[in-house]
């Protein structure tokens, strides 16, 4: 063990007091940290002469320096260490990453006519939330089911304030059409309480509401209003049946973590008034040997302290590692009562072995698709005669239209499937319009420039999209920046653009490598190519639509930021200002009438 001071005398000094401990390799960074309720007796484990696990061992073998921070509480070093493991990413730490916040439903703020919609980030005052949501596809159902039933508008204002005739979703009934009046503000409003009703999952309450409604329109012998009534009471209570899977209600999260094959599954159920919302899992990344108890409580540390809501009970199908620190930390946090429980009977106990069941389906398909990753890789490497065994590929690909607007992609893989907090983009300047090859090379190069000054992992096997001539930038790259280590491939198209011929060029090759269309190393090159190049194009096309929304503008004279916003939102973006006369572009605030003839002029001489 290779520590840069003495260990005995650096053992004396620590106290007995919780904090939390860093370890520090050779080059200064940061590769694992840790907590304790006594640092002198925690600490003091890691330096015994007979470690219990081989990879703690090796982990150790590594560190060169520990560093102490005293706290003045338990729970103030939970905290702590679940803050440094987020901002540091240590590599041996149990490490959930999951750098998105969780989604929402907004209820927007408009005088007649507020609107529903999606919203992933800081919640804004004067807003309305409801949620969070597991996933994206739980939103957009919820958001779909609101259209359905309510009719309730989900377009952006800009595009709501310049309509001069209802759009497709009035036609199919997914909108009452409020951007050309044909509802009333106080109406509408009507239609919108029962949405958040619906929301806040008071179905019951709204059925009631929309019965007594129903009966009304009756008596009143306008059977068609009535008619329309019914169908939304059969439709909610139909909702309400699906989604009452017990009669647990209230809020909560059931957590369910199992494992196999040296990998862990963690599945997160939200259930909301009794309702479940949907479900997420979680594939921790673990170095060391840690016990499922210690996984799961790495997890609830580091998930709870960064959400927006807490609930007032986890249920969990163990008990993870000193559940009674992190009740009361969590319980401190939000400033009011949190509890962890084991549930071993009862309704809630059924929640437990949904969660559970869920669990190990997600782990068994994740190790069937691993393992079959797992032997394409193998395959690949014998294919190629490499001799050694292939655990990261690169790929690279170029996408632009006529030269405009050119983006590199490098997308990464190991022997778990992509690994995509690794891939990058690479925005092309300097170069003649549509030279793929100049592209490539600049792309590659900036790459691996910076990832060898970084001192930063080499892939095993770098893929280039394309044939002999774009292998030979990457080959060039190599050249200059003497790295032997990458081998190297490019895939070309095959006759017809036909994937079934496709065709392998390696270095110094006279000849392609074709491979039979079912061969799985085949599959697994071009599935690799198939994500840069998807990658490329979504990241070529925000980088197009960003030059036409903005660049244009920012050319003129006279039209800074605020003015730019005020036309853009005032026409519904560029398209609608370029359709609009020189007298509408004056009517905009700040805008005077030479400006808006320059405006006009410019627009109109752009493509």
């Amino acid at each position: 063990m290779a520590m840069s001071f003495n260990v005995s005398q650096f053992l004396k000094t620590i106290p007995n007091k919780p904090g939390v401990y860093q370890m520090l390799n050779p080059d200064g960074n940061v590769i694992y940290v840790g907590k304790a309720k006594d640092l002198k007796k925690r600490v003091s484990s890691y330096f015994r002469q007979q470690l219990d696990s081989a990879k703690t061992k090796l982990m150790m073998s590594k560190v060169i320096d520990v560093q102490i921070t005293v706290t003045h509480t338990e729970n103030e070093a939970l905290i702590l260490e679940n803050n440094l493991i987020k901002e540091l990413a240590p590599r041996y730490n149990i490490f959930m990453r999951d750098d998105k916040s969780y989604p929402f439903i907004v209820l927007t703020q408009h005088k007649k006519f507020p609107r529903l919609s999606a919203y992933r980030g800081y919640k804004r005052k004067g807003q309305r939330y409801f949620g969070p949501f597991p996933n994206v596809g739980a939103v957009k159902e919820t958001l779909h089911t609101m259209q359905k039933l309510f009719q309730i508008r989900c377009c952006n204002d800009s595009y709501f304030n310049n309509r001069q005739r209802p759009c497709l979703q009035y036609q199919i009934k997914r909108c009452s059409a409020p951007c050309v009046a044909l509802i009333e503000p106080k109406e509408y409003q009507q239609d919108l309480n029962k949405a958040v009703l619906f929301l806040e999952g008071k179905n019951k309450l709204l059925i009631n509401t929309l019965t007594e409604q129903m009966k009304k329109a009756s008596a009143q012998l306008d059977f068609e209003k009535a008619a329309q009534l019914r169908d939304k009471i059969a439709k909610l209570t139909y909702i309400q049946e699906q989604q009452f899977v017990m009669r647990a209600g209230g809020d909560f999260d059931v957590l369910a973590i199992t494992q196999n094959l040296q990998h862990t599954c963690i599945i997160l159920l939200q259930v909301r008034d009794g309702k479940l919302l949907g479900n997420k899992h979680y594939f921790p990344k673990i170095l060391l040997e840690e016990s499922i108890e210690t996984t799961l409580h790495a997890f609830i540390s580091q998930f709870y302290f960064a959400a927006d809501f807490i609930p007032k009970q986890i249920l969990t199908n163990i008990k993870p590692e000193d559940a009674g620190w992190l009740t009361s930390a969590l319980s401190e946090h939000v400033k009011y009562k949190v509890e962890i429980i084991t549930p071993l009977r009862g309704e809630k106990k059924r929640w437990i072995e949904l969660a559970n069941s869920n669990a190990e389906q997600k782990l068994s398909s994740y190790l069937q698709e691993n393992l079959s990753h797992k032997k394409r890789m193998i395959e690949l490497a014998k294919v190629l005669k490499l001799a050694k065994t292939l655990n990261r590929i690169e790929c690279f690909d170029i996408s632009h239209n006529q030269g405009e607007a050119t983006v590199a992609s490098c997308v990464v893989f190991d022997q778990q499937g992509a690994v995509k907090r690794d891939y990058r983009r690479f925005n092309i300047e300097g170069i003649t319009p549509g030279d793929d090859y100049a592209a490539l090379y600049q792309a590659i190069f900036r790459r691996y420039a910076k990832q060898q000054k970084a001192g930063n992992v080499l892939p095993d096997l770098l893929i280039i999209d394309g044939g002999r001539g774009q292998l030979k930038q990457a080959m060039q790259v190599f050249k200059e920046l003497n790295i032997e280590s990458v081998q190297l491939l490019s895939i070309a198209k095959g006759t017809g653009r036909n994937p079934d011929f496709d065709a392998l060029w390696q270095p110094e090759a006279t000849k392609a490598l074709t491979l039979v269309p079912n061969s799985i190393a085949l599959h697994l090159v071009q599935q690799i190519r198939d994500e840069a190049h998807r990658f490329a194009i979504t990241g070529h096309k925000q980088r197009r639509r960003k030059q036409q929304t903005h660049s244009i503008l920012e050319t003129i004279e006279g039209v800074g930021v605020k003015r730019r916003r005020s036309l853009l939102k005032a026409f519904g973006g560029l398209q609608g200002l370029r359709k609009a006369s020189v007298a509408e572009i004056a009517r905009i605030s700040g805008i005077s009438d030479v400006l808006a003839k320059q405006i006009y002029a410019i627009l109109r001489r752009e493509p």
